[in-house]
């Protein structure tokens, strides 16, 4: 395989609101917060129409990755309901391995309620349910070693279970030789696990790094973005920080190469650029492309997904990015 990834198994629930809806629910616009079964229950029954998707961060980049023409592969854990089964059909029908088996008993399939706001900003409300049940056991480890790269999604990192889970795949990873890829995913996934996070990228478990600024400042605990570049960069073999509309950068070996962002028409809707950004990149790296070609594919890849509502690719990616 070219790419596997490990993270939340969420079905998206998308539906656009004014700025006044989200005040009156106490949401920070462009934020993402964690709900209980029972707040998700009522936040969702305020909304208004929705439309419901597969998601989660890692596995909208593996339909990234399966839309480019690569082989891809998830694990993730659901529940034996409807919106277990509703995910694993729409990763199979986009071309994505997903095999974990579901769990019968416990907490139920996750989902994200996401709110969309007229200037396209999107607020993540999050029930994880079985997701983070995910344990080491339930990994497919020859899928893992069969993989060129294998894609570790930060929202997983908090709960103990699926951290333990994510270690021990990037230690199959690195005893097959092959490149591990860790994405911070959210700001709020940083404060109160930063010293772990960077206990693992220190001690070698992660290639790759993907970062907003917000997150390698959050992570590095620097004032200002070339602060965290000199501490984060020595630390990984390829640290790629994106900047929303000021493009993106990468340091590898020491060089810097940075890109502007893509062009596009309108912005609908920014849920799930960083996860497309991420797919682009990890193609065109497992197509052997340089540094470059790997950001300019991140970010044609990210510009696709922010033209229309929903964070899986609806244009014909292949032929848009040409790999």
């Amino acid at each position: 395989m070219d790419i596997v990834a490990i993270g939340d198994a969420i079905v998206d629930v998308i539906a656009t609101c004014e700025d006044s809806f989200l005040d009156a629910n106490g949401l920070t616009k462009g934020s993402m917060q964690l709900l209980s079964p029972e707040q998700a229950e009522a936040l969702y029954s305020a909304m208004g129409p929705a439309r419901e998707i597969s998601g989660g961060s890692a596995a909208n980049s593996m339909a990234g990755v399966a839309a480019l023409g690569l082989d891809a592969g998830f694990i993730g854990q659901v529940a034996d309901d409807q919106l277990g089964a509703i995910f694993a059909h729409d990763m199979t029908s986009l071309g994505v391995r997903f095999e974990t088996p579901p769990i019968s008993d416990g907490l139920p399939t996750g989902r994200c309620l996401i709110l969309v706001t007229p200037d396209a900003q999107r607020t993540m409300n999050t029930c994880p349910g079985a997701s983070h049940e995910l344990a080491p056991q339930r990994l497919d480890e020859q899928m893992i070693r069969s993989a060129s790269i294998t894609f570790l999604e930060g929202y997983l990192w908090g709960p103990e279970r699926p951290r333990h889970a994510m270690l021990r795949a990037a230690q199959i990873a690195h005893e097959a030789g092959r490149t591990v890829a860790f994405t911070l995913s959210e700001s709020l996934c940083i404060p109160g696990r930063k010293e772990g996070v960077l206990g693992m990228i220190d001690g070698g478990m992660v290639d790759v790094l993907f970062a907003n600024e917000d997150e390698a400042m959050l992570l590095a605990g620097a004032g200002d973005l070339d602060g965290a570049l000199a501490k984060l960069s020595p630390l990984v073999a390829t640290l790629v920080v994106t900047r929303g509309p000021a493009g993106a950068m990468a340091i590898e070996v020491g060089s810097r190469v940075e890109i502007p962002a893509a062009p596009v028409e309108k912005v609908v809707d920014t849920t799930g650029a960083g996860d497309l950004f991420a797919a682009g990149f990890l193609a065109a790296r497992c197509r052997a492309r340089p540094l470059e070609r790997c950001l300019e594919a991140g970010a044609q890849a990210a510009a696709e997904v922010i033209s229309h509502f929903g964070a899986r690719p609806e244009a014909n990616l292949k032929e848009l990015v040409q790999l």
